[in-house]
């Protein structure tokens, strides 16, 4: 990405992350809540070294403001049998639906909405967008910056042959969340949820946001995906593309900045 590029998103569309994500979209899309007046389900989609409760401070605004919300676990095994599973999930939803991910949810949210015809908007938050075929070890050491490396990582064998990663406790802080209170991520790396490393080398499916309109809220501070890569991914799905100076953790550090863009493609 050229610098004027970067900073064009930095300076202009990042600036507008609190009061301008209130505003009338540059871009209208109409599918959302179209007609009936009904409000689109928000499904809240986690990813890994997380669970849905992640997501408590984004859900409770917009249940607040007549949303219907459903924030399923993300099982964390494969992204093949991650995406089956929230792609059943969605199967038994009715009406239109918001799909919001975070982080390795948005690799599953990319292929478990391919194909739905209910889903009318895709919203990733410091998430992996990828393209059909790309993996999310290619997609976060595709710039530098990310600080979750091998070394950051506990390993922890299950079943046969089979090993989950979990990141290390001196490390979880700075490199996941390292904008909100050591007393908090000392109780998120407590209970954090691994994921199998073999989803960092599994080929992505045929992208949903090829047909669904999509947005994207960029973490500047990410130590995990690096914002280059993020801005990078946006771009290329197209996206309505904002900014915060947070950690990975956006959701968790800056709810009401988040719940404001869901609601913005929710419209």
């Amino acid at each position: 990405m050229t610098t004027t590029r970067r900073g064009l998103l930095a300076g202009s569309a990042a600036v507008v992350v609190g009061a301008a994500l209130d505003a009338p979209a540059a871009q209208a899309h109409t599918g959302s809540g179209s007609g009936s007046g009904q409000k689109p389900t928000v499904v809240l989609v986690h990813g890994a070294f997380a669970d849905a409760s992640g997501w408590n401070g984004v859900a409770s605004r917009l249940i607040r403001d007549g949303y219907p919300v459903i924030a399923p676990p993300n099982p964390l095994r494969s992204v093949a049998s991650d995406s089956a599973y929230l792609a059943g999930i969605l199967a038994t939803l009715s009406g239109p639906l918001v799909l919001v991910a975070h982080s390795y949810g948005g690799i599953v949210v990319t292929n478990a909405a391919t194909g739905n015809p209910n889903v009318k908007a895709l919203v990733y938050v410091a998430a992996f967008v990828p393209d059909q075929g790309e993996t999310l070890l290619g997609l976060q050491t595709k710039y530098p910056g990310s600080r979750l490396s091998e070394e950051a990582l506990d390993f922890r064998p299950y079943g046969e042959g089979l090993v989950d990663g979990y990141i290390k406790k001196e490390l979880f802080h700075d490199v996941f969340a390292g904008d909100l209170p050591k007393a908090t991520t000392e109780l998120m790396w407590a209970g954090q949820r691994p994921a199998d490393v073999r989803t960092l080398g599994e080929p992505s499916g045929a992208p949903a946001w090829k047909t669904i309109p999509s947005w994207y809220l960029v973490g500047r501070d990410d130590q995990v995906l690096p914002p280059a890569a993020q801005r990078f991914m946006a771009r290329r799905a197209g996206a309505h593309t904002f900014e915060a100076d947070t950690s990975h953790v956006a959701m968790i550090a800056q709810p009401a900045a988040t719940a404001a863009l869901i609601k913005r493609a929710a419209r």
